[in-house]
């Protein structure tokens, strides 16, 4: 299978480490922008990701390892989503990562905006049958509909619970009453920035999170679950969110209790005057991927 080459690839990783079939690491990118609501410039995301990753040191502190080298990291080129519908892009994505887990490779899906998500959950969701879906955003994302589309970014966990209700929310800060009122009825496990400000001088609502999660775990990671002082470029910025340290430590937690089997990185919405937040995007998704091995 064709891979970018180091000049363009995640990390700029010379190409010993970097061909597809010597890698257990895929970096997938869709790009898709249909349903932005605010800020746009998310299709953007996947090529600045890319781009900063080449200054993201390949030795990590924490695990003391070069995680790239040990299992090999491809970078699959960037497909064009701009004539695609959500819904087509939607199975665009669950028929490619498909493909790619069959060939068992550990997945990890840039996009674009949340939506494309659906696609790759689809695709982890037929392969282990006890996942559950750790989200880390700003919003719920649980609408039924937004803005007449059903497979609007603010309706993509809406369109999850309804094959999988094994989802766990950190982050929340804001969301329509539609969407408090199903969390309450259905009693769905939201982490409330407000509560989780609240409880972090006891460092027990990290354990609390991880309690909730079966032992197969996907993340999806909207960049704007983060407070807009640590990534100002997305999409919809909402303040009083996730800190650096505090999500790396429930990340870090996860993978020491859980099985991370993919993850994806939403919502960047790449910025001339914040180029920083694409550095950052980099790097966790760096971090994360030394979490998972």
């Amino acid at each position: 299978m064709k891979t970018l080459s180091p000049k363009t690839n995640f990390l700029g990783i010379e190409k010993e480490f970097s061909e597809y079939e010597n890698s257990k690491i895929v970096i997938y990118s869709a790009p898709l922008e249909n349903t932005v609501s605010y800020g746009s410039g998310t299709k953007n995301g996947p090529r600045e990701i890319l781009k900063a990753s080449h200054y993201v040191e390949f030795y990590d502190e924490e695990s003391d390892s070069e995680l790239c080298f040990e299992k090999g990291i491809a970078t699959l080129p960037i497909s064009s989503f701009d004539k695609l519908k959500s819904k087509k892009a939607i199975d665009k994505v669950e028929r490619d990562v498909t493909n790619l887990l069959t060939d068992d490779k550990f997945v990890v899906m840039l996009g674009g905006e949340h939506t494309v998500m659906l696609g790759s959950v689809l695709a982890h969701h037929k392969k282990y049958d006890d996942l559950s879906i750790l989200q880390f955003d700003a919003h719920s994302d649980l609408r039924e509909s937004y803005e007449g589309s059903k497979y609007s970014h603010a309706s993509v966990m809406r369109r999850v619970y309804e094959f999988n209700k094994n989802i766990v929310q950190v982050g929340i800060r804001a969301l329509c009453k539609e969407e408090a009122d199903l969390i309450k009825s259905e009693k769905i496990k939201t982490f409330f920035m407000r509560d989780i400000r609240q409880a972090e001088t006891k460092k027990k609502w990290q354990n609390d999170v991880v309690k909730n999660l079966s032992k197969n775990v996907y993340i999806t990671f909207d960049i704007d679950g983060f407070d807009p002082s640590i990534v100002p470029a997305t999409g919809t910025p909402e303040p009083g969110g996730l800190f650096w340290d505090e999500t790396l430590d429930l990340i870090k937690l996860v993978g020491k209790k859980k099985n991370i089997v993919g993850f994806d990185l939403v919502e960047l919405a790449p910025s001339k005057f914040n180029t920083s937040s694409n550095y950052i995007a980099a790097k966790l998704v760096y971090k994360i991927l030394n979490y998972c091995f």
